[in-house]
Parts: structure tokens; C-alpha cells; sequence
């Protein structure tokens, strides 16, 4: 890998478009290099990944919304949306939000934590949409994924966005952008310029996950792959981009980031140099945030060890500054304390998922954010006996570039009323690759069959499996599989009309 340094340029400054970070992921993205047999196999993983969590959240009102907007953009040849017929084709940018909203309504799927905060898998929708409606083959959509991680990581890796309040899709629609082309086959020069109006569009704030998080938590990274499809479009009619995107004058480092004194260094794979990047990335046991996986399977351990929990006077989890300040106490925000919380809060406050995860011995994607899970007397009075803390060590470790090192969990102290102590930490989830029970394909599988189950026939998750085992093999027409059919009762009616069905709708 080689580390690059980006900072603004003054406009009479000369920056080389060969020494702009948008050129570099694009000579990146353009190098024709081979994919190694195990990211293959993460790749594959991820998509059965994906489509565990969108078979979850299928009925969920923010993904049956995206799909109905979908469903106003029928178009040939097109792509698919899960839980419809792989016949039914829709427009790629549209399939690709539709699809988007589903892999993230759960917060339940791949991440990757480091100087920023990233779901890696929300690449795959808008990549696999394009590779559909293009007829590309299995080979070009793996290219195309390994190129969307790599950038999208290293991006993660070399430039922290949420210092700035600036929310995490801004490395999102460039890496998607990045990974369509390299699927497509397009030119440096077209690549350097999608990713650049990538960025440009898909630049927002924080506040999506912050106060009263609405599902628009869902639908920001759909978003982003939306743009991205259409950035890429837009440029390869010959269209540009507002240039240098991350380096000028009054471009994202300069007016967004930590402004024009500040320097970010972004590694990137060399020329030649495999890109591996999606091997870093983990998955989700848990439906909850990243943050949260450690200190679940560390509150199913302590659980039996404290006993009756209405004796507990106090729990505090010493943590990273990211747990502290984000899921944390220290975020100050009373909502997270709040019983009649919308999931997406309850999902960010780690206060409640400890509570939860002690008194269940465990955590469900649907039961634990059920309002009566929620509003249980028992549950709120040990969730408000539990705060965070930060702690240097915990946040230095959080950071650490070594992975043997990196932790995303905490020490959690117990003081019962009688005045016994009980302590116990977890560094890393148990579903970590240097977890005590690493995911890998079998897992992956399990994952899928236990969220599947009553909402994907078996034959259909038979036959969804067996196209994700010929991934490499498959054949233009084979991507239209790389998706599932649920039965059309389990999906509902309409609950609302919008602009695009409103034609022969009745206003009320």
C-alpha cells in the first residue's frame, strides 16, 4: 500500500490531476489486476450477507416505501429488487436505493471501523444493479465489489469525517462510483471524474444519526449508491465533475473536513497490488450497531455471574470515545434514555442493548426493539442505572492499525446494592475474524436460513445459495439471481401513495 497525502491547494496553486486523490482511486480502480481466491469468497459472503438482512426487513414501512418507488421505474433490461420476481426489472438507480434501504434497514449487516465509521456492504446494491441492467458477468461484478471495499475502506481508513459532523456516506458515493466503473471497464479519465461528483452529491451531515433518528438512517446510504449510479451515467455521456473535489479551494477538505491547513493521508494498493481490502471488514451477529456486538456477547457472559439484576446499583462500561459519545451517555441525547425511543435510537443507545442483552442473555432483530421489550418497568430501571465513560486506552486501541490490537468493546464494572463488585471486558465480538467464533461461510448461511425463515420458501433459498456458490462462473443472465422472490401476500398493500403513484390516486 502506498500512504498519500491530500490537502487543499489554493486555485493558484497547480495540483496535477495525477496527484488528486479522485485520479489515484481511479488508476486504482482501472487497474486490471486479478482477484484473489479468498476475497472471491468474502465477496460471496457478503451478498449472502446482504440478502439475510434485506429478507428481514422486507415488510418494514421504510423498505416497503423504497420499494414502491421502484416500482414507479420499470425499465428493460433493467435490475432486480428483492422479494420480486427476478423478471420484474426496474431502472439500476432506483433497483439500487430500493435495494439499498433493505440491506441497511436493520443495522445488520458488514462494517468497518477506523478513523471513520463505514457499512462496506452498501456498495453492493448499486454495483450489482448496473452489473445487472449492463449484462455484465460474475467475473466483472467481483472486480467491481473488490474495487467498491478497497476504496471504500481505505477512504475509512485515512480520513475521519464524523470530527466534522459530516456523515459517512461521503466515502460511500465515491467508492461506489469507483466500483462501477471498474465493473463497467470505463477509462481512468471517466472513474476520475464519476467519483468526483460522487463525492459533490452525497456529502451530508450528521444529523441522520443523531437527537430522533428517523429512517432516513435507512435510507442515506441507498442514497448514496443512487448518485453514485447516476454520477457514473452523467459522465459517461461526457459530462465533468467539479474538480479538485477533495483538495480545492473551497472543496470538502477545505469548508467540510478539518480545513485548509489540514492533511489526511489515504492509502491505497500500488499498481499491480492485489486489492484485499474487503478481508478487513466484519459482520454483524447482533442487529445493532458495530459498537454494540462486543458488549452483547460480553453481557451474555455476565449476565449469569451478576444474578438477580434488580440488585444492581450501578453498571458502567468504560469505552471508546466513538461508544462514549455516539451510542453512549456521552452523546447527551435523553432519547436514548426514553422508552418510547423509535428502533433507530434504541438501536444507538448502548445503554438499553446492555440492559436488554443482560436480562435476554441474548439479542433478536425484532423482539428486542419490540415497544412492550422496551417500555418493560424492569428493563427501564437497570437501563437508567447504566452509563458510559470514556476511556484513552479503550479509544487508542479503537484506532490501532494493528488488527491483533483493535478493540470495539469495553470493560463493564457492576456495583450491586450490597456492595459486591463484579468486573469483566470483551474486546472484540465473539462473530469477529479474531473473534472467539469467526464467521465464515457456514455462518454466513446459518445467518441467511434464520433470517429467511417464513419469509423466503426454502426451494428459493436453496436456489439463491447455489447462484452465490457459482459467483465467478456465472453468466450475464445468471446476476438476474443474485436476488430473491418472496411470496407477493407476504409484501401487503400500498400503505401511502406518493408522487410517483399519485396519478388516480385519492388525496386524503
Amino acid at each position: 500500500m502506498k500512504q498519500h497525502s491530500v490537502r487543499t491547494y489554493k486555485s493558484a496553486e497547480h495540483l496535477p490531476r495525477t496527484e488528486q486523490l479522485a485520479w489515484k482511486i481511479a488508476e486504482v480502480a482501472t487497474d486490471p489486476v486479478a482477484v484473489d481466491d479468498d476475497v472471491v469468497e468474502m465477496i460471496g459472503n457478503r451478498i449472502i450477507d446482504n440478502a439475510s438482512v434485506a429478507a428481514a426487513s422486507l415488510t418494514r414501512r421504510p423498505v416497503a416505501s423504497a420499494r414502491l418507488q421502484a416500482l414507479a421505474h420499470p425499465y428493460q433490461p433493467g435490475a432486480t429488487v428483492f422479494g420480486l420476481s427476478q423478471h420484474r426489472r426496474f431502472s439500476p438507480e432506483w433497483a439500487a436505493w430500493a435495494n439499498g434501504v433493505a440491506v441497511r434497514e436493520l443495522d445488520f449487516h458488514d462494517t468497518f471501523l477506523a478513523a471513520e465509521y463505514s457499512h462496506p456492504g452498501d456498495n453492493i446494491p448499486p454495483v450489482l444493479a448496473v452489473a445487472q441492467h449492463c449484462g455484465l458477468d460474475g467475473q466483472a461484478l467481483i472486480r467491481g465489489l473488490a474495487t467498491a471495499y478497497e476504496i471504500q475502506v481505505d477512504l475509512v481508513k485515512g480520513m475521519c469525517l464524523h470530527e466534522h459532523k459530516i456523515d459517512h456516506i461521503a466515502h460511500l458515493g465515491p467508492s461506489a462510483a469507483a466500483g462501477i466503473g471498474t465493473a463497467l471497464g470505463l477509462s481512468t479519465e471517466t472513474v476520475y471524474q464519476a467519483v468526483q461528483q460522487a463525492l459533490h452529491v452525497t456529502t451530508t451531515t450528521r444529523q441522520s444519526r443523531k437527537g430522533e433518528i428517523s429512517s432516513w438512517k435507512a435510507y442515506a446510504p441507498a442514497f448514496a449508491g443512487k448518485m453514485a449510479v447516476e454520477a457514473v451515467d452523467r459522465v459517461m455521456r461526457g459530462e465533468g465533475a467539479p474538480s479538485p473535489a477533495w483538495e480545492g479551494e473551497d472543496g470538502f477538505i477545505a469548508w467540510l473536513l478539518g480545513g485548509p491547513k489540514a492533511e489526511y493521508i489515504v492509502p491505497l494498493p500500488e499498481k499491480g497490488e492485489a486489492k484485499r481490502a474487503i478481508l478487513d471488514t466484519y459482520t454483524k451477529e447482533h442487529s445493532a450497531e458495530y459498537q454494540s456486538q462486543a458488549l452483547i456477547d460480553l453481557a451474555r457472559r455476565m449476565g449469569p455471574k451478576i444474578g438477580d439484576l434488580s440488585q444492581v446499583e450501578s453498571i458502567v462500561i468504560h469505552t471508546s470515545h466513538h461508544t462514549h459519545y455516539v451510542i453512549g451517555t456521552g452523546a447527551n441525547d435523553p432519547q436514548k434514555m426514553d422508552p418510547k425511543a423509535s428502533r433507530e435510537t434504541l438501536d444507538h443507545s448502548i445503554m438499553y442493548i446492555f440492559a436488554v442483552a443482560l436480562e435476554d442473555g441474548g439479542w433478536h432483530h425484532v423482539r428486542s426493539y419490540a415497544p412492550e421489550r422496551a417500555g418493560r418497568p424492569g428493563t427501564v430501571a437497570l437501563w437508567h442505572k447504566i452509563s458510559t465513560v470514556e476511556d484513552p486506552e479503550w479509544t487508542r486501541r479503537y484506532h490501532s492499525r494493528n488488527p491483533q490490537e483493535k478493540a470495539f468493546g469495553g470493560h463493564v464494572v457492576v456495583k450491586l446494592k450490597n456492595g459486591q463488585v463484579i468486573k469483566d471486558e470483551l474486546a472484540i465480538a465473539d462473530a469477529n475474524p479474531l473473534g472467539a467464533r469467526p464467521f465464515g461461510r457456514p455462518q454466513y448461511i446459518n445467518k441467511f436460513r434464520t433470517l429467511a425463515e417464513g419469509v423466503i420458501a426454502p426451494s428459493e433459498q436453496d436456489r439463491f445459495l447455489a447462484t452465490v456458490e457459482r459467483l465467478p462462473r456465472l453468466k450475464a443472465d445468471d446476476l438476474n439471481g443474485l436476488t430473491f422472490t418472496v411470496d407477493p401476500a407476504l409484501l401487503g398493500a400500498p400503505h401511502a401513495t406518493g408522487i410517483f403513484d399519485w396519478r388516480g390516486a385519492t388525496a386524503s
